[in-house]
C-alpha cells in the first residue's frame, strides 16, 4: 500500500522573541521550531531557568505535521487566561513544530481574566509577525544524469522551467542533476524532461524532501 503524500504545514521561520507592555506588565514571547515534544519541553525549561525572576512563564505548543500534538500551561496565572489563549493563536494561525513562552513581569496593575487573555494571545500575535512564517512543502527528489558535455545546458533549462534544483553530483562518468518536484507534478516532469532532452535523459526517483517558502496572510 502506498503512503499517503505528506501535506505542506506552516513553521516559524526561525526561532526569536518579542516583548510588549501592557498597564506596566512586560510580556516577553520566546518562540521556537521544535521537531517533537521533548524538543519543546526542553526549550520551556531553558526560558523558565533564564527568567526564574518573572512572575510568570505560561506556555504552549504545536508539533507533528499530521498528528498534532498540543498543550499549554498557565503557570500560575488564573486557569485559562494565558496558556489556552496562547494555544489558540497558533492554532488560528495553522502553525505547527512551534512552541511558545510567554515571561511575564508583573507591572502592578492587575488586568482581570479578559486582560490576560488579551495580553497573553497578543503577545503571541506579535511575535509570530515579528518573527515569519514559512510553508514546507513535500517534494519528491528526482535525478537526472547528464555527460559532462550536456550538463551545464541541462542544468540551466531545468531552471529555467522554474523546477528546483537541489544538488549537482560531479562523478568522473558524468553529472547528477538532483531536482525537487511537487508529487502531483512527477509525471509532468518526467514528460519535460522527455521533450527538452530528446528522450536522451531519464529522472530516477532519488526519495523526498521539503522545501520552504515565505509565507504571509492572505487575508
Amino acid at each position: 500500500m502506498s503512503q499517503p503524500v505528506p501535506r505542506p504545514y506552516l513553521t516559524l521561520r526561525a526561532d526569536g522573541s518579542h516583548e510588549t507592555e501592557v498597564k506596566r506588565s512586560r510580556f516577553i514571547c520566546h518562540l521556537a521550531r521544535v521537531a517533537d515534544e521533548e524538543a519543546a519541553q526542553e526549550f520551556v525549561a531553558g526560558v523558565r531557568k533564564r527568567y526564574w525572576d518573572a512572575r510568570h512563564n505560561c506556555t504552549a505548543f504545536v508539533v507533528g505535521a499530521e498528528q498534532r500534538r498540543e498543550r499549554s500551561n498557565d503557570d500560575g496565572e488564573p486557569a485559562g487566561t494565558a496558556g489556552v489563549p496562547m494555544l489558540e493563536v497558533l492554532r488560528r494561525r495553522g502553525v505547527t513544530d512551534t512552541v511558545a513562552v510567554v515571561t511575564r513581569y508583573f507591572g502592578g496593575v492587575l488586568l482581570g481574566a479578559g486582560g490576560l487573555v488579551r495580553a497573553y494571545g497578543g503577545a503571541v500575535s506579535a511575535a509570530l509577525d515579528e518573527v515569519g512564517l514559512v510553508e514546507r512543502r513535500p517534494v519528491a527528489l528526482l535525478e537526472v544524469a547528464a555527460d559532462h558535455t550536456r550538463a551545464g545546458r541541462l542544468e540551466n533549462e531545468v531552471r529555467a522551467a522554474g523546477h528546483l534544483v537541489r544538488a549537482l553530483h560531479y562523478e568522473a562518468a558524468g553529472v547528477r542533476i538532483e531536482v525537487g518536484v511537487p508529487a502531483e507534478r512527477v509525471a509532468d516532469f518526467q514528460e519535460w524532461l522527455a521533450g527538452v532532452s530528446g528522450g536522451s535523459a531519464e529522472a530516477v526517483p532519488a526519495g523526498t524532501s521539503w522545501v520552504e517558502v515565505p509565507w504571509s496572510d492572505p487575508s
